[in-house]
């Protein structure tokens, strides 16, 4: 990672470090998560575009040498595993390679952005829900 990568603070200042194939690779993908989650808020985590909903991040992307990595956790990736395996991507834990030499598979991280809306919906409940318990009595 160049010390321009590690140096960003915002997603605009991140893709116009990559080649302009690549930018426009982020830029659509990043457009897809901004109509997908509009709700959503944008920051730099890990050095990585991050879409953050309810307290948590939502997703992230970053850019290699041959693909775009997606970053929407490992719940996400096991969840879409039989998927991917079936279009041909690579994953690993908690991350879907998205490569240069194909188009975008806009549905499909669409259908990831959703499912990562309704987890961190779900996690944000969950907390609220155990924020409202009354303590047990003494």
């Amino acid at each position: 990672m160049s010390e321009e990568e590690r140096s960003v603070t915002t997603i605009d200042e991140y893709i116009p470090l990559f080649a302009p194939p690549a930018q426009e690779r982020m830029r659509a993908l990043r457009a897809l998560i901004r109509e997908t989650a509009p709700q959503a808020t944008e920051k730099i985590s890990w050095q990585m575009p991050t879409f953050v909903l309810g307290g948590s991040n939502l997703i992230h992307f970053a850019c290699s040498k041959r693909h775009i990595g997606l970053y929407p956790g490992s719940e996400a990736v096991e969840h879409f595993a039989g998927r991917m395996e079936a279009e041909g991507l690579n994953y690993t834990k908690g991350g879907i390679q998205l490569p240069d030499a194909r188009p975008l598979p806009l549905d499909f991280v669409r259908d990831v952005v959703l499912f990562c809306i309704a987890r961190n919906e779900s996690s944000a409940a969950a907390k609220a829900a155990a924020r409202k318990k009354p303590a047990p009595p003494a």
